[in-house]
């Protein structure tokens, strides 16, 4: 398929033409950006919600009951499940898309994994691309799950309008969201596996945490789920709901899209310097530079400055 083609059979909810679209743009080659410049006028529309947390909190099973949800009510979804890359084959490790088995065959579903590669803000440079490709083939509903990375995890703010916590009990995760800053970010907090013993405490321990973290006139609610059977699901969608509403008054959700995009665009600018002067290395002069920086003739940091030393402005003599 041309970009032409891509792109219309995209604007007609097409699934071929979406996961063309989708992987055009992971190429980040000139068909990909030819796709998204036609795309990106007709997003917008619609309600893009992330979902983050530690490995092991049950993202992607939350994720498959809250889209069992939606389909439901006769909403349309669309995920992007974001993986660890593979250091042989560069592709998603994890395949997140064995726990969505169930929704396969649904037409008003599709489902997305991505690899980081090697991206450490738990999102790919292209998920956003694809969100937006989502967004623009129509979905109701776009969820963004990221790798699971700790602290790293804030970048979907940059992609979500609502962002969605999931934590367990026994795993320390309120602790360690607390060191990480990660209880900045979230709209919404979900306690999964709330069947476990220690929920309870986990719940009492978020609600001191959310009290220490300065926040606007929106407090995050902080639900209970158990996944595996739908438990609380509805109630978290209506948490979200909640959330969207509140955005809805005033400016707060231009305000956000315009910061998220802003986030984005940074990102976006340093991926790409990152990819140039990756290109622009010399192994030969690396391989020599680490011969002196071994032998303890320079250190790593002057070594470093003779890499980069091009691309600083010359001083006036």
């Amino acid at each position: 398929m041309n970009p032409e083609e891509v792109i219309a059979g995209v604007r007609a909810g097409t699934r071929r033409a979406i996961g063309r679209a989708i992987s055009m743009a992971e190429s980040l080659g000139p068909d990909g950006r030819a796709v998204m410049a036609a795309l990106h006028p007709v997003t917008g529309r619609a309600m893009r919600i992330g979902i983050t947390g530690s490995p092991g909190a049950g993202k992607s099973t939350l994720a498959a009951a809250l889209v069992r949800h939606l389909r439901h009510i006769g909403m349309t979804v669309a995920i992007v499940s974001v993986d660890p890359t593979s250091p042989f084959t560069h592709g998603a490790v994890l395949g997140d898309r064995i726990r969505l088995v169930d929704h396969f065959l649904d037409d008003g579903v599709f489902i997305r994994s991505m690899a980081t590669r090697g991206h450490l803000g738990g999102l790919s440079e292209a998920t956003g691309d694809a969100v937006e490709i989502l967004d623009a083939a129509g979905y109701d509903v776009v969820i963004i799950e990221t790798v699971g990375s700790g602290q790293n995890e804030i970048e979907v703010q940059a992609l979500a309008e609502t962002v969605v916590l999931v934590l367990i009990p026994g795993s320390g995760d309120a602790i360690q969201a607390i060191k990480a800053g990660v209880m900045e970010i979230p709209d919404v907090i979900v306690i999964n596996k709330a069947d476990r013993p220690g929920a309870d405490i986990l719940a009492g321990e978020i609600e001191t945490a959310l009290s220490l973290v300065p926040s606007d006139a929106w407090r995050p609610p902080v639900l209970m789920t158990q996944a595996i059977d739908g438990s609380g699901i509805a109630e978290m969608w209506e948490g979200i709901e909640s959330h969207r509403a509140a955005l809805a008054e005033g400016d707060a959700l231009a305000d956000r899209r315009r910061d998220g995009m802003r986030r984005r665009l940074r990102a976006l600018a340093m991926e790409r310097m990152a990819r140039e002067m990756d290109a622009r290395i010399d192994e030969a002069a690396l391989d020599s530079l680490v011969t002196r920086v071994v032998a303890r003739e320079i250190d790593p940091s002057a070594a470093a400055d003779t890499m980069t030393a091009h691309d600083r402005p010359r001083e006036k003599a």
